[in-house]
């Protein structure tokens, strides 16, 4: 299975009483579907999954499923912390149509589970009762654990998982695991602000909080990158600098969705304990996506 391309990993739509808004998962994604993304992870960090019950990420997967286009490939971020869980997700949402999971690094126990070992044996024990391929997902900024590129390629092995999104912007990293890992591992990045040297470094793609709100220039870079006209890249990787840390780095998801609300998408409120940017944000935002539109 390729996964080559841009995957914005989608945010979850909410009403102003708290919950899914059906609606606008739709109005986003059929929006979304005119565009070159290679498909969709539903249910990730950027969709606040861990703010999610299991019965509103079973709602997210179908919903998702039901509107996106037939071109699109469907994953789910399926990670938690017990391999039980993690496995039951991950069949519920193969049984719904998705092809691959994304499944992040456990991280709640780190004196015991921040080493190599331990998320070789969480790993290997998810994909060998998966129905579908995995992804790894390595975020260390926000779950304070760094799976080692050694154990990606360790990892890389088993028949069951197939890909890496790597978040940490660590372009030596990539590299690493480039060079390491079995021939047909995917080495995907999950950084907008290093897109263009990681695609040059030997990335297939990437999954994208940014490509949310201004996917159009995501797929510029991606573009950029398969016609080899590494100028052209750099010039757009560039321009979504400055947006692309104000909405993952410096205001996360609540900056990112308003920036979606921006672009003609649908970003609407977060989850408590999540809270809205302030009119300084607002204005910052604007700013930087003048000339990024949806």
């Amino acid at each position: 299975m390729k996964l080559h391309g841009i995957f914005p990993p989608i945010a979850t739509p909410f009403n102003y009483d708290g919950d899914i808004y059906a609606s606008k998962v739709q109005h986003n994604v059929e929006k979304w579907n005119r565009t070159g993304l290679a498909g969709y992870v539903v249910c990730g960090s950027t969709g606040e999954s861990v703010h999610l019950t299991l019965d509103e990420k079973l709602a997210m997967f179908e919903l998702v499923a039901k509107y996106a286009g037939p071109a699109k490939l469907l994953l789910a971020g399926t990670g938690v912390e017990s391999v039980r869980e993690t496995v039951q997700l991950t069949n519920l949402a193969a049984g719904m149509g998705y092809k691959a999971v994304m499944v992040r690094t456990p991280h709640y126990y780190k004196n015991l589970i921040n080493n190599g070992a331990a998320q070789a044996l969480y790993f290997r024990s998810v994909a060998d009762q998966a129905k579908i391929p995995l992804m790894i997902y390595n975020w260390p900024q926000t779950t304070g654990v760094d799976i080692p590129a050694a154990t990606v390629a360790a990892l890389s092995e088993h028949p069951n998982i197939i890909a890496i999104k790597e978040s940490s912007g660590n372009l030596e990293k990539v590299m690493q695991m480039i060079r390491e890992c079995k021939p047909g591992f995917q080495v995907l990045v999950g950084s907008a602000p290093t897109l263009a040297p990681s695609l040059a470094v030997g990335a297939v793609g990437a999954v994208l909080a940014y490509a949310n709100a201004a996917p159009y220039s995501t797929i510029a870079i991606w573009e950029a990158h398969r016609q080899r006209e590494f100028d052209a890249a750099m010039d757009w990787q560039r321009r979504i600098a400055n947006a692309a840390v104000l909405v993952t780095v410096k205001y996360g998801i609540p900056g990112l969705k308003y920036a979606m609300d921006l672009n003609g998408y649908y970003g609407g409120p977060v989850r408590l304990p999540l809270t809205s940017i302030s009119p300084e944000a607002k204005k910052e935002i604007e700013a930087a996506f003048a000339d990024l539109k949806g």
